[in-house]
């Protein structure tokens, strides 16, 4: 699965501005990037790539702030919770933004709670916007927009260079710590102004490392533009939240997606897919071996019918239901014995003598293959009833309909 990278520019409507983009083949390494106009943006190639929109730390503010009871009980992105959690977002921001916050986007950390502060990065709306559907029309559907730095620890100082809007040929200083994200620009007055323990660690670009050293008065660690940006596909952040978050089942249904395609092609999930692979195949293995062990039961005993009916009755040549013939067989043998059999004319009479609730005196009888039906029976249709029921237990299956009843063997065929 490959992540596509891209870091809007100032102004995403113009045809002519440059796109920052970066490949990664596995969200780890880097690849190919380079700085484009919107139509040369690499496509994507296949289902699991995605598109990632990275948010430049110039670009956001942070703030911490404490949720009132109950504001996050319902999921952020539905409908009916999202506008009333900006709202109360734009009461407590109010008075810490420079801008109306009606022209702003919010976006809540991950996993936020009601009982602790939350941190709420907060961007430019419309620029925002105008950089997503500049993306969208052509024909890159962003699956997350993520900041470049996010509130936290370690505490770090990173140099970079600055963003297409600063003074060309500049540098900045990113601070990121537990109390926020703030951009400084490279100098012994922001250095001073933030006053930071002299332990802290210091990345930079290597095009300033040397300015950053003579200005800190101590050797930085290089850390590329690049490496930095696919750093921020780990982050847990999505600033695609409230408004932005247009079609909720679209961009669950791309996360899914890409979680998939992850898993299905990430180099660091191989060990799973052979582990999963493993129990598929071992279970596909065991099945077969019982399925093949049920198949050979039955065929045994299958095949001890049929010895029984064969051994019993050499006579049977060609066995077709052995429990059938069997049967079959022994009422001859009954028949020629002289012995009644539960088929007899006189075994059927006097089962039907002896469940019949009242005399029955048909009008008409027929006998014939061990079935005997009885046609205009004096009783009423709840004494057949009766008389049906009365039947089972004594080993018979009978039917009444009407004034006719038909009774034969249980197990006749």
């Amino acid at each position: 699965m490959t992540t596509l990278i891209v870091t809007p520019p100032t102004d995403p409507t113009d045809p002519h501005a440059l796109w920052d983009y970066l490949l990664s083949s596995d969200g780890r390494v880097v690849g190919e990037h380079a700085s484009v106009s919107l139509l040369q943006l690499p496509k994507r190639n296949a289902s699991g790539d995605q598109v990632v929109a990275l948010v430049p730390a110039a670009r956001l503010s942070w703030h911490a702030v404490q949720l009132p009871a109950g504001s996050l009980s319902q999921r952020l992105f539905q409908d009916r919770a999202a506008p009333r959690l900006r709202a109360i977002l734009e009461g407590l921001l109010e008075d810490h933004l420079l801008d109306d916050p009606a022209q702003l986007h919010f976006a809540l950390e991950p996993q936020a709670r009601n009982d602790a502060p939350v941190w709420v990065a907060v961007c430019d709306r419309t620029w925002l916007r105008a950089a997503l559907q500049a993306l969208a029309q052509s024909g890159h559907v962003v699956s997350r927009v993520v900041p470049e730095f996010t509130p936290g620890e370690p505490a770090l100082l990173q140099v970079v260079t600055a963003p297409q809007e600063s003074a060309a040929g500049t540098a900045q200083l990113v601070a990121a710590n537990a109390q926020g994200v703030s951009v400084w620009p490279l100098s012994s007055a922001s250095l001073a102004a933030l006053d930071w323990p002299p332990e802290t660690p210091v990345l930079s670009e290597p095009a300033w490392a040397q300015q950053a050293e003579a200005l800190l008065e101590k050797p930085v660690t290089l850390q590329a533009s690049t490496e930095r940006r696919v750093l921020a596909l780990q982050s847990a952040w999505d600033l695609a939240q409230f408004d932005l978050l247009s079609s909720p089942q679209r961009r669950i249904w791309a996360r899914w997606r890409d979680a998939a395609a992850t898993l299905l092609q990430a180099p660091r999930w191989r060990p799973a897919r052979l582990a999963l692979m493993t129990v598929v195949v071992v279970n596909l293995l065991g099945l077969n071996a019982w399925a093949w062990r049920e198949q050979a039961q039955l065929q045994e005993q299958t095949a001890a019918i049929r010895h029984v009916l064969t051994s019993s009755f050499p006579q049977v040549v060609v066995v077709v239901d052995a429990p059938v013939q069997m049967a079959r067989e022994v009422a001859a043998l009954q028949q020629a014995s002289g012995a009644l059999s539960p088929r007899d004319l006189e075994s059927l009479l006097s089962a039907v003598g002896a469940a019949s609730p009242a005399p029955a005196q048909p009008k008409t009888l027929d006998y014939a293959a061990g079935a005997l039906r009885l046609q205009g029976l004096t009783l009423n249709a709840e004494q057949l009833r009766l008389l049906s029921g009365r039947l089972q237990p004594l080993g018979y299956s009978a039917n009444a309909v009407g004034d006719s009843l038909s009774v034969q063997p249980k197990g006749t065929p």
